[in-house]
């Protein structure tokens, strides 16, 4: 699970006012809902790229913080998209995630890495 900030002085509710149906949107039908780590998100379990097995998407909210945006992308091998000749399907999935993240969050592939490096950093330990 990961979860992604979003761009300094936004807020998940303002960028995406109905969660549900963006996760829809982009991924399928919602079929249900699952708490992880206190957190309500958004199950989808069966995705209309064939690439994902299943999907958990929402807001991780915080008391005193900023909410961010929680998602779980669990995906097939690579080995056998590839041999049941879902190729193209594999680029789109990686399209429709980053174009999900881009609308929750305002920030691009990048910008996202970025920021989780630096939390990575900010979390070491100093010896």
């Amino acid at each position: 699970m990961k979860e992604y900030k979003m761009r300094r002085g936004e807020h998940l509710d303002d960028r995406i006012p109905d969660l549900k149906d963006t996760v829809e949107s982009y991924f399928g039908t919602v079929t249900g809902t699952e708490e992880h780590n206190g957190h309500e998100l958004y199950v989808v379990d069966d995705p209309d790229n064939a690439v994902f097995k299943r999907i958990l998407a929402g807001a991780a909210e915080y008391s005193g913080k900023k909410d961010k945006i929680a998602v779980h992308f669990e995906e097939r091998p690579a080995e056998e998209v590839i041999a049941d000749g879902d190729a193209a399907a594999a680029e789109e999935a990686v399209s429709l995630k980053n174009e999900f993240l881009l609308e929750a969050t305002g920030r691009d592939a990048k910008s996202r890495r970025e920021s989780l490096k630096r939390e990575v950093e900010d979390d070491a330990p100093d010896y």
